[in-house]
C-alpha cells in the first residue's frame, strides 16, 4: 500500500470522504485542513511515555478530529509506545513497535520508518522504548506551531498548536509528577490537561477527541493482550476533561466524587496523600501498598500446574486484601479530622461545608501538596 493510499484508508475508516484530487480543496468536510499534496493536516498533541518502576508504556493524545484513538496511539507491553500524527500513517504504529521489539533503537527505528516515505515531510511521529530512549520527527510541511520535546522517560509532540507553550506545559507537568507514585496513566492525562489549558489546537471546534492506551507486561488485561487501559473519547467539546473524568470514575481514583463519610479505594488514596503531607498518622514511616494482584501470567501458569498452591495463594491474597481494606479504606473520624485540619491550614473552609468534606478544592490542593512533598529529596 502506498503512503497516499494509507492516508485515504485512514480517512475512510474515520468516516471522512476526500476526493482523489484535492489540490484545490483547502478543508475536508469536518474542517480539517488539507495541504497542497492532498494530505489532511491533523492538529494534534500527544505524549509517549514509560514507567520503569511498573514496566508500563503509554500513549495519550488529543486532536481536532473525531476518534483519534483509532489512528494515533500505539503501545505494546514490554516494548514501548508510538504516536503517529499530522498526515497520519497508521502503519507506523505497529511497524515501529515491531522494530523496537527487535532491539532497534528509537532514532534508528524512526529513520527506517521514514526512509522510503515520500510524504515524510508531512508526518509527525514520536517513539519511545522501555529503556526510556525516545525520538521524534516533525516534517517540514507540518503547519505552525509544530515541534517536539524529549525528556526523562517521555517524548511529546504537537502540530498546528497555538504555540510552543503547549508542549512546554505537557513536558513540565509530566516531569513534575516523576517519582510521586502516581500511575503512569494519571501522569499522562494531567500532562495533556496542562497542554489543553494553554490553548492546545489553535483551530478550536466541537469535533475534538482524546485517547489513552497503557500496556503492562505484568497484567494480561481483560483481553489477554496486556493492554490494561484503553479509553477513547470519540467526540466531545472538552475531550481531555472527559478523558480524565472517565479515568477517575472507572478507576475510582481520588477526585471522581465528593464525599464526607464513606469507604472505598479513593479513601485509601486520600489517606496516602494526607500521610505524605503530614496530616494523617505522621508517625507511620511508610504508607503501605495494597497486597499484590493475583491476576498475573505467573499465577495463570501456576493454576495449570499446581491448583492447590494456586488456591492457597489466592485465599491468602483475599484475606490480606480484606485486612488492608478494613484498615485503610474507612473514612473514619481520624481521617475526617486530618481533612478538616488540612482544609483549615490551606484556607479551604467555607460556610456550609460538612465536616470532612472532600471536594474538588480539597483534592486539587492535596494533590499539589502530595506531589510537592514527594518531589522533595
Amino acid at each position: 500500500m502506498t503512503a497516499r493510499h494509507a492516508i485515504v484508508s485512514v480517512l475512510i475508516c474515520a468516516g471522512l470522504v476526500v476526493p482523489a484530487h484535492v489540490s484545490s480543496q483547502q478543508h475536508a468536510a469536518d474542517g480539517v485542513a488539507i495541504n497542497d499534496l492532498g494530505h489532511p493536516q491533523y492538529s494534534t498533541f500527544s505524549i509517549c511515555a514509560i514507567d520503569p518502576a511498573t514496566g508500563q508504556s503509554g500513549a495519550a493524545v488529543t486532536t481536532r478530529v473525531p476518534f483519534v484513538g483509532r489512528a494515533v496511539p500505539h503501545v505494546r507491553a514490554g516494548v514501548g509506545a508510538v504516536c503517529t500524527q499530522a498526515s497520519t500513517m497508521v502503519e507506523f504504529g505497529p511497524r515501529g513497535l515491531d522494530l523496537l521489539a527487535n532491539g532497534v533503537e528509537p532514532k534508528d527505528a524512526l529513520a527506517q520508518l521514514l526512509a522510503s516515505d515520500e510524504a515524510r515531510e508531512t508526518r509527525q511521529v514520536g517513539i519511545i522504548d522501555m529503556k526510556g530512549r525516545a525520538a521524534a520527527h516533525t516534517g517540514a510541511q507540518n503547519n505552525a506551531w509544530a515541534g517536539s520535546r524529549q525528556g526523562k522517560n517521555y517524548t511529546t509532540q504537537a502540530n498546528i498548536m497555538v504555540g510552543p507553550e503547549v508542549l512546554e506545559a505537557v513536558a513540565t507537568t509530566f516531569e513534575s509528577t516523576e517519582g510521586t507514585g502516581l500511575p503512569l496513566a494519571e501522569r499522562m492525562i494531567l500532562a495533556l490537561e496542562a497542554g489543553y489549558a494553554k490553548g492546545g489546537d489553535k483551530r478550536w471546534g466541537n469535533l475534538q477527541s482524546a485517547a489513552i492506551k497503557i500496556a503492562d507486561p505484568n497484567d494480561p488485561g481483560r483481553g489477554n493482550d496486556f493492554i490494561t487501559l484503553a479509553i477513547e473519547v470519540g467526540e466531545n467539546p472538552e475531550p481531555v476533561a472527559e478523558l480524565k473524568r472517565i479515568y477517575y470514575t472507572t478507576g475510582r481514583r481520588l477526585g471522581y466524587r465528593s464525599f464526607s463519610r464513606v469507604d472505598g479505594p479513593d479513601v485509601i488514596e486520600l489517606k496516602r496523600m494526607l500521610h505524605a503531607a503530614g496530616y494523617w498518622r505522621p508517625a507511620l514511616k511508610t504508607f503501605p501498598d495494597p497486597p499484590p494482584s493475583t491476576n498475573t501470567s505467573k499465577m495463570q501458569e501456576l493454576r495449570k500446574t499446581d491448583q492447590a498452591q494456586y488456591d492457597k495463594i489466592v485465599a491468602d491474597a483475599r484475606k490480606a486484601s480484606a485486612d488492608y481494606t478494613r484498615e485503610f479504606s474507612q473514612y473514619d473520624e481520624e481521617t475526617i479530622a486530618a481533612v478538616d485540619k488540612f482544609r483549615a491550614d490551606h484556607g479551604l473552609n467555607y460556610q456550609g461545608n460538612a465536616a470532612g468534606l472532600v471536594d474538588a478544592r480539597l483534592i486539587d490542593a492535596l494533590r499539589a501538596a502530595y506531589i510537592a512533598r514527594k518531589r522533595t529529596p
